[in-house]
């Protein structure tokens, strides 16, 4: 997608705020929903020609509100008109976008149909700015929305934010960290990054944090998000080839990122429970640090982390770790042992660490071949050519 324009900009502000409004006030998410993306798509025509309105909000709901009514028309809903003394433009409420948030992250969705509904009703992408950013084709995308919007409907879901909606944070932070992870190393195809994600992920954490900012994790999602991306500049060499953190250009890389980046983490830190999120944005300010990395400091964070919130990633990643502390060969041994997980057996990161671990060890032979098949097996075009040219070094 690139920058945005003024006019994309101010849509994409609107749009979960005027869905909010509209919701709030006639109460059905799926229709509501619709009408609102036709209000989008009406200002997107009209705009350009008849000049932006004096209050973009009002008129996109004004129009929303008038095609929700005409996608609801029959008897019932007349006689509901009828009823009203007037039909009042609603308002637009603080806690509208927080609260859609947390119902695009109904727990009766799955990971993928929440990731796709927040990235329409929250973030403002249309269907095929959501299926070019997945990869996947639009239909595909329109059906899990279609889908998502059902099962809302089914599961009774109202639009007010829950009494315990704490309880449904690690689920809406999860998402959004999807969302970010996949632009930021995208799973598949010819591009190392999916910008358009990552910048919605952090737009959307920034807001949740404005509105929470006494939650710690979101203050490290966060925090996270910012520090990680700001090495996005030095990531990839101008034919997209893969650059990996060691060899980059650190000059390049987004200092008030970093600088905005550690300032959260080092008072969520300061302030708050430690969570996992907030373990990573520290992980993630260390490697920022100038200078040589510090990797006692980071195998001491990853195993308070492991210790925190267990995964198969982690355990990878801390096994990296151990392995810049300790040597290669140690790093060998204890990635061995944690290969025999079923979620690490085949995962081409791990037959990557073990080729980059027998490199260092001296073992070239046995590092090119793992190179190789950590290349067959990594589906992004800009690993697999990262990896080849590592085996090629080798031959």
């Amino acid at each position: 997608m690139g920058v945005l324009t003024p006019l994309e900009e101010v849509l994409r502000t609107a749009a979960p705020q005027v869905l909010g409004a509209v919701v709030r006030r006639y109460g059905d998410f799926d229709t509501s929903e619709d009408a609102v993306q036709e209000a989008l798509l009406a200002a997107a025509r009209q705009w350009p020609r008849e000049g932006m309105p004096d209050d973009p909000r009002a008129w996109l709901i004004r129009v929303a509100s008038r095609r929700r009514i005409e996608l609801l028309r029959n008897e019932e809903a007349r006689r509901r008109r009828e009823a009203l003394p007037a039909d009042p433009v609603p308002s637009v409420r603080g806690d509208d976008e927080l609260t859609l948030l947390v119902l695009c992250c109904h727990p009766a969705l799955t990971p993928l149909s929440q990731v796709a509904l927040t990235l329409r009703a929250v973030g403002g992408l249309s269907t095929a700015e959501i299926a070019r950013a997945l990869l996947v084709p639009e239909s595909t995308v329109g059906q899990r929305i279609s889908r998502a919007k059902r099962k809302i409907r089914e599961a009774g879901a109202r639009f007010v934010l829950p009494a315990n909606f704490e309880e449904r944070l690690p689920g809406v932070r999860q998402t959004l960290y999807l969302i970010f992870n996949e632009g930021h190393t995208a799973s598949s195809g010819s591009s190392l990054h999916r910008v358009e994600l990552s910048t919605e992920a952090i737009r959307l954490t920034r807001q949740l944090h404005a509105r929470l900012p006494q939650d710690g994790e979101v203050a490290g999602l966060l925090a996270l998000m910012l520090l990680t991306d700001a090495r996005r500049p030095a990531r990839t060499r101008p034919d997209g080839a893969l650059v990996p953190l060691a060899e980059q250009d650190r000059t390049l890389w987004n200092r008030a990122a970093i600088e905005e980046g550690v300032e959260i983490i080092t008072a969520a830190l300061r302030d708050t429970e430690i969570g996992p999120f907030q373990l990573q944005a520290a992980i993630a300010a260390v490697h920022a640090e100038p200078g040589e990395t510090d990797w006692p400091q980071i195998l001491a964070l990853y195993r308070l982390l492991e210790s925190v919130a267990p995964g198969p990633m982690v355990t990878l990643n801390r096994i990296v770790a151990l392995a810049e502390v300790d040597g290669p060969l140690v790093g060998l041994r204890a990635l061995e042992k944690a290969a025999t997980e079923p979620a690490l057996a085949t995962h081409h990161r791990v037959t990557a660490v073990r080729a980059h671990l027998l490199e260092r060890s001296g073992d070239l032979a046995a590092a090119r071949d793992e190179y190789l098949l950590a290349a067959r097996q990594t589906l992004s075009l800009p690993e697999q050519r990262y990896l080849e040219s590592r085996a090629s070094r080798l031959r």
